[in-house]
């Protein structure tokens, strides 16, 4: 694993060229600053496909196997010492602090959600060495003074009952998953739904009468809509409804490059208006040019010059694999949430994950190409983390039911 994440780093220090001087006062910086992904998953990885090859032998349904897969990604750290042990690896390289965990199926559903969620939990209840359980902004902070990690719980989708009268009963859950330490939520997945449409419906019809109430009950219990993954208008017009701040936790600049989940200037200006932020991701095949660290550095630089440093974070969309694993062989019909174009694929560039300049474990080398392009340290603390924080305590502190339960 060493290897593998030294390699990684060596390739974005092969195309950024730093001085001796630049890489050790950008690493010393990131080491100091609040550094929180605004949408990403913790270390993953199968060590052992025993489980699932036998539950395939006995017949096991998609959905089974699939439960299966990504239990064995997010709790294998639990039973294996190995695993933990490369897991903390993974966690010092990166100089990580908190995530923006994506914890709940994409879609709607409650049950579904829940199952994510659970694992996730799981993990930071029970790795009480590693973890401190964050459910406000303040535990993310005394986190890091700690020296511990912490996940910010995130759902891809707003929980939906199926079976409901009236709007509030589609509006209940809301809170429930506040409960269960869910801060932040997607109004829509890449397909259309009662809120509004999202990016891969070519109507690009927007946020819907319900979508409204949705955005009112968000801000009102304390949850940031996130938009990463709503069509142009459904975007556009949540920015402009929310009292409080909306954010696309893990998207790029439109302007830079034509991809459906890319943000147009509009929707940037409305979202930094709103007070929020553009998460930039570590994907090559949505950012574009030339798909790697440089890349990513140009999207920051693009929202910074066009919209300041206030309204920019970097959200991966990503995690490290600890091991190279093979596909997981379920024949299935795709899932409508899910739904991904195929010409999406389009900006994709073969890199060689043990050499991948956009690595989740390089965080520490996109502080560094942010100090090599000029960004003064406050600005980079913004961007690592700061704008973040700034989001989720005005969230928190402008919530009716926080102030509520707090009485």
């Amino acid at each position: 694993m060493k290897n593998r994440i030294e390699g990684c780093r060596q390739a974005a220090l092969d195309i950024l060229k730093p001085s001796r001087k630049q890489f050790e006062y950008a690493l010393d910086l990131h080491r100091d600053a609040l550094v929180w992904d605004a949408y990403g998953f913790s270390p993953s990885g199968i060590s052992d496909y025993s489980r699932i090859e036998k539950m395939k032998n006995e017949n096991a349904s998609a959905d089974e196997l699939t439960i299966a897969k990504e239990e064995e990604g997010a709790l294998k750290c639990l039973f294996s010492n190995e695993v933990a042990r490369i897991y903390r690896e993974i966690w010092d390289a990166s100089g990580v602090d908190c995530i923006f965990q994506n914890a709940g199926e994409e879609g709607n559903s409650v049950e579904r959600m829940i199952l994510r969620l659970a694992r996730f939990t799981a993990v930071t209840d029970t790795q009480k060495d590693l973890y401190m359980r964050a459910v406000f902004p303040r535990d993310v902070e005394k986190a890091k003074t700690l020296n511990k990690k912490s996940l910010f719980m995130t759902t891809n989708g707003i929980p939906l009952p199926v079976s409901f009268r009236n709007e509030n009963d589609l509006l209940f859950y809301i809170h429930v998953f506040f409960e269960f330490g869910v801060r932040m939520m997607h109004l829509t997945y890449n397909r259309r739904n009662l809120i509004g449409d999202g990016c891969a419906e070519k109507s690009d019809a927007g946020l819907s009468d319900f979508g409204k109430k949705v955005i009112a009950e968000m801000n009102r219990v304390g949850v940031i809509p996130d938009v990463a993954h709503c069509g142009q208008r459904t975007s556009l017009e949540a920015a402009i409804e929310s009292k409080l701040p909306v954010v696309a936790s893990h998207s790029v600049c439109h302007s830079l490059v034509d991809h459906c989940r890319a943000k147009k200037d509009e929707v940037i200006k409305a979202i930094a208006k709103s007070g929020g932020y553009v998460g930039i991701v570590i994907l090559n095949d949505m950012l574009g040019g030339t798909g790697d660290i440089n890349a990513l550095l140009n999207h920051i630089d693009y929202v910074a010059e066009n919209f300041g440093t206030d309204y920019i974070a970097i959200g991966s969309d990503a995690c490290f694999n600890m091991v190279k694993t093979k596909p997981l062989q379920i024949i299935k019909r795709k899932n409508y949430e899910s739904f991904w174009p195929a010409e999406w694929g389009k900006y994709r560039v073969k890199i060689d994950p043990d050499y991948n300049s956009l690595a989740w474990t390089n965080w520490p080398i996109f502080t560094l190409g942010m100090h090599m392009r000029g960004y003064s340290d406050e600005d980079i603390r913004k961007i690592l983390g700061l704008n973040i924080m700034r989001v989720c305590k005005q969230t928190m502190s402008a919530s009716e039911y926080v102030t509520m339960i707090r009485e």
